[in-house]
């Protein structure tokens, strides 16, 4: 349980730019952390354990595939599932990715992709959490280049056999049903997506130990060795590399709000630390003029932080966004969180490295952040491109 509870960042009245929705959907989602996460969370760090007793309270809620239609989601704005991916966050990286797997990585490519029998099928009981899934797309020697893929599926009478590797894949081992991205052997080598029901014969996951960052995440390693599925079991509506961009997509706009969470956390707890602690003349540290500079800088990119996600979700909301927009928001909201995270350590000095403080865990996660669903560098690759209409990759 942290030292410090978490007292709300706003520094420009940003809840007057949102509606009486959106402000009720991020404050349920606090409670919620508040009440079930936040006491639990850094014992789920230290022993390297996903809470899954949060799983059916988060469904109760509407937190999985929230912003889609219909089967039982929440009907959520881009907005409203945005400030719910910040305040998750501000939980825990590994619990919105959790969630955002789960949501724009599994249900979403289902939702777009898959035929109706499909739909009906998965998405009533993923957004109940009473299956949980999980996406194939890294390999262990293809990470950015998704293109590079070695995995195979081959049409074999009225079935596909899918052979191949992924590695980094969130929830692997606790996954019912996963969403694996092949390339089709019979169709000139396409990615197509395919669900793979866990249990099937030749299906393996491992989980990756000795993790230093999302450690309350579920992280795993999936084999594939003459996996037999049905052709029905075929996402109908995916074709080519394209398909598993869109959903990287959906994530990464969480993402963008969710880093804003994990900086909100840092910033709040070195504020109210630095007010507290006292050195140098009986003086709170807050009081000398390099700890103010620090949370200057914090609260000012925090806050532009804010308005890059609220414009991109506006965006969103009305089918305007591009690709690039998410790639801007992504980008600068977890450098920026990640840099938060540091001089808030700074701030707190020793204490920083305790975990009666949220700092250096979400420091940890902020690792892993910046590089899943499109690193720091690729996405200043995709705006360059861009901006400039010539592909640097």
């Amino acid at each position: 349980m942290s030292a410090i509870k978490y007292k709300g960042v706003d520094f420009i009245a940003f809840d007057s730019l949102l509606s009486d929705e959106e402000r009720l959907v991020r404050d349920t989602t606090r409670k919620f952390i508040e009440d079930n996460l936040v006491p639990i969370i850094e014992e789920c760090n230290r022993a390297g354990r996903f809470p899954r007793e949060l799983v059916k309270p988060m469904a109760d809620l509407g937190f999985f595939g929230a912003s889609l239609r219909g089967y039982g989601c929440a009907e959520m704005g881009n907005v409203e599932y945005g400030l719910m991916t910040q305040e998750l966050e501000r939980g825990d990286s590994g619990v919105r990715s959790f969630v955002s797997v789960q949501s724009a990585l599994v249900m979403y490519p289902i939702y777009t992709f898959g035929s109706d029998e499909q739909k009906n099928t998965w998405l009533p009981a993923l957004q109940k959490g009473e299956k949980l899934g999980c996406f194939g797309l890294t390999e262990p020697d293809f990470g950015s280049n998704p293109g590079g893929m070695r995995t195979r599926a081959r049409k074999s009478g009225k079935e596909y056999v899918l052979n191949g590797e992924k590695m980094w894949i969130t929830s692997g081992t606790i996954a019912d049903v996963a969403v694996i991205w092949a390339k089709v052997e019979n169709e000139d080598n396409k990615v197509r997506g395919f669900l793979v029901e866990t249990n099937r014969p030749g299906f393996k996951a491992d989980d990756v130990h000795g993790k230093w960052s999302l450690r309350a995440s579920v992280t795993s390693g999936l084999s594939m060795q003459d996996v037999r599925i049905p052709e029905s079991n075929l996402l109908p509506g995916s074709g080519g590399l394209k398909s598993p961009l869109m959903c990287l997509n959906q994530a990464r706009y969480g993402i963008s709000w969710g880093a804003l969470g994990a900086a909100m956390s840092c910033y709040d707890t070195a504020l109210q630390y630095s007010l507290l602690r006292k050195q140098f003349r009986d003086q709170p540290i807050a009081s000398h003029q390099l700890v103010q500079e620090k949370l200057v800088w914090m609260i000012s990119e925090i806050t532009k932080g804010q308005l890059l996600a609220l414009q991109v979700g506006r965006l969103k909301d009305q089918g305007k966004v591009q690709h690039q927009h998410i790639s801007m928001a992504k980008r600068n909201n977890v450098w920026m969180a990640l840099e938060c995270a540091r001089m808030a350590r700074d701030i707190l000095g020793a204490n920083g490295i305790a975990d009666d403080y949220p700092i250096m865990r979400h420091m940890m996660n902020l690792e892993s952040v910046k590089t899943y669903e499109g690193t720091h560098d690729v996405h200043a690759l995709i705006i360059g491109q861009s901006i400039t209409g010539i592909d640097a990759f």
